[in-house]
């Protein structure tokens, strides 16, 4: 029986979207787009760490401003209860999506891992 890898990431990619972990991060992020104040602080804080990693994945240096700024946001978001929430249901599916990974690797780190055996 000839085993169609796409068709089982599809079904996947189907129970991510049922499971109780994207369900409460879709909601919760809905909730927070809909807070126009939780949406602009949210937007501000994500453009600052897409801002950080881009300069870090190019090499270039990281000011002590832009340091302090981006622990100013963190602050703001993290008092913040909703967006508060959001991100610790990212967090939550984030480690369900690692934990996948190391599933689905498994084979390749069981047929690597014996070469050096």
């Amino acid at each position: 029986m000839a085993t169609n890898l796409y068709d089982y990431a599809y079904e996947l990619e189907k129970a991510l979207r049922e499971s109780d972990e994207y369900v409460q991060l879709r909601g919760l992020y809905d909730q927070v787009n809909a807070d126009e104040s939780a949406k602009r602080i949210f937007e501000n804080f994500r453009d600052i760490q897409m801002n950080l990693q881009q300069k870090q994945m190019t090499g270039q240096e990281i000011t002590q401003e832009e340091v302090e700024q981006a622990q100013k946001s963190a602050a703001i978001v993290q008092q913040h209860e909703l967006i508060s929430q959001l991100m610790q249901a990212e967090q939550r599916m984030s480690m369900a999506i690692g934990e996948l990974n190391k599933i689905i690797m498994k084979p390749l780190e069981e047929l690597y891992g014996s070469l050096g055996e």
